[in-house]
């Protein structure tokens, strides 16, 4: 059985995770990734792109459906009310 300080441990799990890290951007996991040309940047930052699109048109989206309910009961609101004071020249 081995026993470590706590420091020691510490120490080992950093190599070991900057040896880890070092591996995943290295070429091979790149490839892996299909990210191995040179248009990797170019990639990322059209998704990137795409993705700040699809929440542009969700919050709008959400805004419009709002605007339309809002529009909606201000209208019911004004039908009633005008139904209410008799302004429509309906049936008397």
């Amino acid at each position: 059985m081995l026993l470590l300080r706590r420091e020691d441990f510490d120490d080992l799990l950093d190599r070991a995770a900057e040896r880890g890290a070092e591996r995943c951007l290295a070429l091979p996991c790149l490839a892996h990734l299909g990210l191995e040309n040179g248009s990797a940047a170019k990639d990322i930052r059209e998704l990137r792109d795409l993705l700040e699109a699809w929440r542009d048109a969700r919050r709008t989206a959400w805004q419009t459906t709002i605007k339309v309910v809002t529009t909606g009961i201000l209208a019911a609101l004004l039908v009633g009310a005008a139904i209410k004071l008799k302004l429509m020249g309906g049936v008397q």
